[in-house]
């Protein structure tokens, strides 16, 4: 099974279960962040996790088989089109180079890390228009010189 055969699998049980992914993580013992990434196959799950999702949504062995491989974390490198997505390409576009500099001046020359990394998304009530709020907590990861 190719990992897009699996996640339209996932989606379709999922919409069937009328659960949510934060509904979903909990019920798998994992933060609905990193749980969706794997549905769509961006990262993937131990066994144990694995089988309870399939369980949980009535999925196949086969199923869960792929959702323990190894991605292949690519994605298209032209300018995405979903509004959603996009803002964050702006928000990275005008942003990037300041969250760049604010970081090396905190913490040197290196990298935050995206594998030792988690990320919550929450949202804040507010009677002028509710707020996405989006947390990345990622390792600093320094240059090394040799």
């Amino acid at each position: 099974m190719k990992k897009i055969e699996m996640t339209e699998e996932i989606l379709a049980a999922k919409k069937s279960s009328g659960l949510s992914w934060e509904e979903i993580a909990k019920k798998v013992s994992l933060g609905p962040v990193f749980l969706t990434s794997a549905c769509l196959g961006m990262n993937s799950l131990k066994k144990e996790p694995a089988e309870k999702l399939c369980d949980l949504l009535g999925l196949s062995a086969e199923v869960a088989e792929t959702l323990q491989e190894y991605p292949i974390k690519t994605w298209d490198k032209i300018i995405p089109t979903d509004p959603l997505i996009y803002r964050f390409y702006e928000a990275i576009g005008v942003y990037g180079e300041t969250i760049k500099e604010i970081i090396g001046e905190k913490f040197g020359d290196g990298i935050m890390s995206a594998i030792d990394f988690s990320m919550d998304i929450a949202k804040e009530e507010n009677p002028l228009g509710d707020r996405v709020v989006i947390t990345m907590n990622g390792k600093f990861l320094p240059y090394k010189s040799w």
